[in-house]
């Protein structure tokens, strides 16, 4: 995860605002029911869900850097659902799992939000809903066979604005487009990884940061070791996210490490006020690599990007810790999308990896050989709020309990597996840059050449929205 030389800005601000403890490295033999490997959202939401479900647990979380160095602290903070997927997750589970599943991610909106209200976390969490926007006309009427489904269904929360709506609630003039869901908002995201963090402590989880793990025994019971220390437990869950791939070759061909990329503004709350974004909500586009955006409650814009750096291997390299190389090309995109903001200066930007699944949705199970290791990850680049649901998933088969989410459609691995490399490399180049073209095209008004409409084409369901 993120070294000490580079803190992204939202996990600088929040390591400011807070008195963490000192952080205490696991040393000696230790025992556990369950032993957490990953403190992001994901492993915090599985060790707040378990020890709300059985109190007694002796649980143990290792974090090899301190909770929320990872991407639960360096995402745009978008907190979405999973609506406007609904045509891939009907196609990949059947329409009653796609159903209950876009109903459940709209509820962990309002479950997340009253968590924090609950717990005193400030995470700055506002539910001021999601505004997804066409910004040239190929994008326009993107979403109508999925809003036509989520209709037909009885799970639409989106309305279409109109040009007034539209320029209110984006805070920009270029939008073309656009409909939008209360079912959504924002949060600050590394705000929210340190306050589950703490009622993580609080609950009686005992929180190991500076504590990677380096090495597995899948022996029953497994046992996880660290440089000083080991933990042996019922159960091991690993959280790891993008690491995954990367520390378990099984898996390398399961997900694409890429990177999203991010840049903020200084604050100009007066302006903010005046011309939006309003209030917390997400502006996404409608490309396969959305550009994002929102303000902060400070009065700062920010503008972020997927799909751009995808490392030989997936390997977690040093871009992922480090400012932003594409810095030049999303202070252009915000000047188009937000001209108001052309003379605020940006004073940040950063980048990390996220883990993009084949089918563009998580997976989680057991080891083959060891049930008693679980996993989940694949998140895709939606992971603020269906970690949530990764919790319960993760909590329910670390409790052996049959459910709906033992039984949710995302367990039993993954779905689908990239080619093996250089294949997957070269493809995933090929791929990006023929999104980038395709789009370019399109921004300028022209058609698209065929072999770029037929290779963007292959990036399937990893986008943000089903797009028909």
């Amino acid at each position: 995860m993120a070294t000490a030389a580079f803190r992204p800005f939202w996990l600088e601000q929040a390591l400011r605002r807070e008195d963490p403890p000192t952080p205490v490295p696991l040393r000696g033999e230790h025992s556990a029911d369950v032993c957490i490997v990953g403190g992001g959202y994901t492993g915090l939401w599985t060790a707040i869900q378990l020890k709300q479900a059985a109190p007694a647990l002796k649980i143990v979380l290792l974090e090899q850097d301190v909770c929320g160095a990872g991407a639960s602290g360096r995402n745009g903070g978008c907190l979405l659902t999973l609506a406007t997927k609904f045509l891939s997750l009907r196609a990949c589970y059947g329409e009653a799992e796609a159903v209950r599943l876009v109903r459940a991610s709209e509820a962990a909106v309002d479950q997340i939000a009253d968590f924090c209200a609950r717990h005193a976390i400030d995470a700055e969490l506002r539910r001021d809903g999601a505004l997804y926007v066409a910004t040239n006309r190929a994008q326009l009427s993107a979403l109508a066979q999925v809003l036509s489904a989520l209709q037909a269904n009885s799970v639409n929360s989106w309305q279409a604005q109109d040009a007034a709506a539209l320029a209110q609630r984006s805070g920009s003039p270029a939008h073309l487009e656009g409909h939008f869901s209360p079912a959504a908002g924002s949060v600050q995201p590394a705000l929210l990884a340190r306050g589950l963090a703490r009622v993580a402590r609080e609950m009686g989880v005992d929180v190991r940061e500076h504590s990677p793990m380096l090495a597995l025994e899948e022996s029953n019971p497994p046992r996880v070791r660290c440089a000083e220390g080991s933990v042996t437990a019922k159960r091991v869950v690993l959280a790891l996210n993008a690491w995954m791939a990367t520390l378990f070759p099984r898996f390398a061909r399961s997900i694409a490490v890429v990177s999203s990329d991010m840049v903020i503004t200084e604050p100009a709350p007066e302006a903010v006020a005046a011309r939006g974004p309003a209030g917390g909500v997400s502006v996404c586009d409608l490309r396969t690599f959305v550009h994002y955006a929102r303000s902060t409650p400070d009065g700062r814009i920010m503008m972020g990007k997927g799909g751009n750096l995808f490392p030989y291997g997936n390997r977690m390299v040093p871009a992922f810790d480090a400012p932003s190389t594409l810095t030049p090309m999303l202070a252009d995109a915000l000047q188009r999308f937000f001209p108001a903001y052309s003379g605020v200066p940006i004073v940040a930007s950063w980048t990390g990896p996220s883990d993009r699944s084949a089918t563009g949705f998580p997976f989680f199970g057991r080891f083959d050989h060891a049930p008693q290791i679980l996993y989940g990850f694949g998140y895709s680049g939606n992971g603020v709020g269906t970690c949530y649901l990764g919790g319960k998933i993760l909590a329910s088969l670390a409790l052996d309990r049959d459910d709906e989410w033992s039984r949710c459609g995302f367990v039993g691995g993954p779905r689908a597996l990239f080619p093996p490399e250089p294949v997957r490399w070269v493809g995933a180049h090929m791929v990006r840059n023929a999104i980038r073209r395709k789009e370019c095209a399109e921004d300028e008004g022209r058609r698209a050449t065929w072999i770029d409409q037929r290779l963007s084409r292959l990036a399937g369901a990893a986008g943000k929205a089903d797009k028909g």
